[in-house]
């Protein structure tokens, strides 16, 4: 698994835009591209007084699949049009091995563990 993280920061007032035009618009279309080894992203946001910073993290299965997305930049950010003025400053992308996730079985404990009491 491939963590393509990315920061970007936004000015408070531009900050609901922002998030709007990420849950609305950007994520279902990244879904709607149908990547091959696509699997999600989750989106963190925090307020620090003159601005306000949004840290993407998408996940992909494969190196292809983070090409197939990004281009053959790959740690070059994809910024959609509409986004470009919203965004104050940006950072270049990063890519991650996952090496350990707890979520998946953290999640099947709290499902389970009341079925087995």
């Amino acid at each position: 698994m491939i963590a393509r993280i990315w920061h970007g920061w936004t000015k408070p007032g531009d900050a609901n835009a922002y998030e709007k035009l990420l849950r609305d618009k950007i994520f279902p279309s990244i879904a709607a591209r149908k990547i091959i080894g696509y699997r999600g992203a989750e989106l963190f946001v925090r307020d620090d007084g003159d601005e306000v910073e949004f840290i993407t993290l998408l996940r992909f299965d494969s190196k292809d699949a983070v090409t197939e997305f990004a281009g053959a930049e790959a740690s070059k950010p994809v910024i959609f049009p509409k986004a470009e003025a919203l965004i104050a400053r940006m950072e270049q992308a990063r890519h991650y091995r996952l090496a350990i996730s707890l979520v998946l079985v953290l999640m099947l404990v709290l499902v389970l563990l009341p079925i087995i009491d």
